[in-house]
């Protein structure tokens, strides 16, 4: 049986960031990842994506300066990014460009199905997987000191290896992958996001257009099983003349809304990414995040393997939290009441015409943390609030 330092399973933003990291420094890697795995997502990245995991500005397909929220009554609301942009990705092949580097920096890939992780706890645990793109391809064990779970959503190295992974939080997202518009119109503009709140489309959520360059993504969540959320996309398309374009391919997956409440069994497994639940609320906004957690286990394992001491697994979590878990519970705070009913969506919607409310959500976006420095926006902001929940505001 051949034996690794680490076994990543699952090589998507927060796998791939992983084995990189960790190829880096020089461990014996195996990152082991479906073949022809694609996650459906917007594709959003804040600048400080690039900066930070060094991504070139090539892999962006298109660049964002507004978005347009759009209320159920039909107003709308033009939020300007400001000086920076938000950046669109293909999630094919920036996965894949994420892949190929950690593989130039020394991990070794394959493409396998997981099948199961064995003796987690043990300090030596045994990956099972079948090789190739079918579960019916030879099966394959080999040996870690650690395995990081970056297998997405519905994590079977969570569900296998940590305790309480069963009781994660999900939102349903399903989109089509369109042909885009040749020109810019009321309901698509190649620079623009559009956002619909509205309970047609998502009953506690949210539905979106955004642009990919030469491709469009049309999309919607929720968290109520049994909507029909092709029926909602259909009709969004429908009303917004965007039925008339080409159908590409259609994709759907659940997406986790709360960071899970452990990450690692204490010995020899740690979660990366959705695995974790690392996926912002509110936004549902995951490739930063999922990379920021991938980067995060990377160090764990690392002060983990270099000490010994498998207490260090633990830190990933704290990290993270640390950083981004008081966006985390304001952001979930939002969704759990903004998103619940028309009338609120509508004064939603209302309250983002206000000028604080936009240079701060922009703000926040761009730096992945709440603004503290503006204390006389967020009072105004607040009481704003009350008026729109009093009813004392118009919407």
């Amino acid at each position: 049986m051949e034996s690794f330092d680490v076994v990543v399973v699952g090589g998507g933003p927060s796998g791939a960031t992983a084995a990189c990291d960790l190829a880096t420094r020089g461990y014996s890697v195996l990152l082991l990842d479906r073949k022809g795995r694609v996650k459906p997502c917007g594709g959003a990245v804040p600048p400080r994506l690039l900066d930070e995991f060094e991504v070139p500005e090539e892999m962006l397909v298109a660049r964002v300066d507004t978005a347009r929220i759009l209320s159920p009554t039909g107003r709308s609301v033009d939020i300007p990014v400001g000086d920076g942009f938000v950046g669109m990705v293909d999630r094919g092949p920036f996965d894949e460009w994420l892949r190929t580097r950690a593989e130039s920096r020394g991990a070794r890939r394959v493409a396998g199905n997981f099948v199961a992780v064995e003796e987690a706890g043990t300090g030596s645990p045994v990956v099972r997987y079948n090789e190739g793109g079918s579960r019916s391809g030879r099966e394959v064990r080999v040996r870690a000191k650690v395995v990081v779970g970056a297998d997405g959503a519905l994590s079977q190295v969570a569900r296998q290896a940590i305790p309480g992974s069963e009781q994660a939080r999900y939102v349903f997202a399903y989109h089509e992958i369109v042909q885009s518009p040749k020109d810019a119109s009321e309901v698509f503009g190649p620079a623009r996001c559009d956002v619909y709140y509205n309970g047609r489309f998502s009953p506690d959520f949210y539905s979106w257009v955004f642009p990919h360059g030469d491709t469009t993504s049309i999309g919607t969540g929720t968290e109520q099983r049994g909507f029909d959320m092709r029926g909602a996309i259909r009709d969004l398309r429908k009303e917004t003349g965007l039925d008339t374009l080409e159908t590409i391919k259609r994709e759907g997956a659940p997406i986790p809304l709360k960071p899970l409440k452990r990450w690692e069994n204490g010995r020899d497994v740690i979660l990366a990414g959705d695995a974790a639940g690392v996926v912002a609320p509110s936004s549902g906004e995951g490739i930063f995040y999922a990379m920021t957690g991938g980067r995060v286990a990377a160090q764990a394992v690392h002060e983990m393997l270099q000490t010994g001491n498998p207490k260090a697994l633990a830190r990933a979590r704290k990290r993270f939290l640390r950083t981004h878990g008081m966006v985390f519970r304001v952001l979930g705070i939002m969704q759990d009441f903004w998103y619940t009913t028309d009338n609120r969506r509508e004064r939603f919607v209302a309250i983002c015409r206000d000028r604080d409310v936009q240079e701060l959500t922009f703000e926040g976006y761009m730096q992945k943390e709440l603004v503290k420095a503006r204390p006389l926006a967020h009072a105004r902001i607040f009481f704003k609030n009350i008026g729109h929940l009093t009813g004392l505001v118009s919407t």
